[in-house]
């Protein structure tokens, strides 16, 4: 047996797995929890972004288990948290109370699509989302519109652009300090919907689909876009998610021209 091979070996995996730890750029949180709606793009979701994050050289854990992440002990590791296709009431008092302590510690927020579905009650949470879903009508393509290309991920869409999606219709804004990245142009698409106990006709001259702010110490991206599985294999979508989460949980910015 030759030792000093052995131990050659056994210091270069040693190296190469520091490397490794050392070398993700942040850690995401992916949090899937629903108490309501279950989307079926919820796997395609989870794996696009796992491959977001072999892509962009960062680690994403993914868990629906509240009770596990949404706590200070495990919410300290990680720069981001993203709520993907959430819906419902899926936090506890003291679950909530953890994670506004790691927004306001300067963790970063990303809501994909339903997030905008989940915990109405909650007007901290319902502030930082910005918008509260209200109805949609059936998924149909329409024309969506760069209001502001000057963020992590928009680099990629023309000014204008199709895309089909179902068209979440918003309630008024819950602040009045959201920077809105895309909206969608009705006049493209029918916009009103009718639930028997609700109903919606659409937001009028300016519907808001994606939008971005500071938040209480932290940063907080939504897109109203992913609710379909094929989307996620959509690599222009997908750079859009990644913009937001590298924003969220850097604060980098993108300037475009530049």
């Amino acid at each position: 047996m030759n030792l000093g091979k052995i131990a050659t070996t056994l210091a270069l995996a040693a190296a190469f797995s520091a490397t490794s730890s050392f070398g993700q750029q942040f850690k995401a949180l992916l949090f899937t929890k629903t108490d309501g709606w279950h989307h079926d793009s919820i796997n395609a979701g989870v794996t696009a972004i796992q491959d977001l994050s072999k892509l962009h050289d960062f680690e994403v854990f993914w868990s629906e288990d509240a009770g596990r992440v949404m706590n200070d002990n495990w919410l300290k590791d990680y720069d981001v948290v993203i709520f993907l296709l959430t819906t419902g009431n899926i936090l506890n008092d003291e679950q909530q109370a953890a994670f506004q302590r790691f927004i306001n510690n300067g963790g970063g927020f990303v809501g994909i699509h339903s997030a905008s579905d989940t915990e109405y009650d909650w007007d901290w949470y319902t502030k930082m989302v910005g918008h509260m879903f209200h109805i949609h009508p059936a998924v149909q393509t329409g024309v969506i519109k760069v209001e502001d290309p000057n963020f992590p991920g928009m680099d990629r869409f023309a000014p204008k652009f199709i895309f089909t999606e179902e068209w979440y219709e918003f309630d008024a804004p819950r602040t009045d300090d959201l920077n809105y990245l895309l909206s969608v142009d009705e006049k493209t698409y029918k916009p009103a919907a009718n639930w028997g106990v609700k109903s919606g006709d659409g937001m009028g001259d300016f519907h808001p689909v994606s939008w971005y702010k500071e938040y209480e110490g932290g940063r907080a991206f939504y897109t109203a876009l992913g609710h379909m599985p094929a989307t996620y294999k959509d690599a222009d979508f997908m750079h859009h998610v990644y913009g937001g989460i590298y924003w969220a949980a850097t604060g980098n910015g993108f300037t475009a021209g530049e």
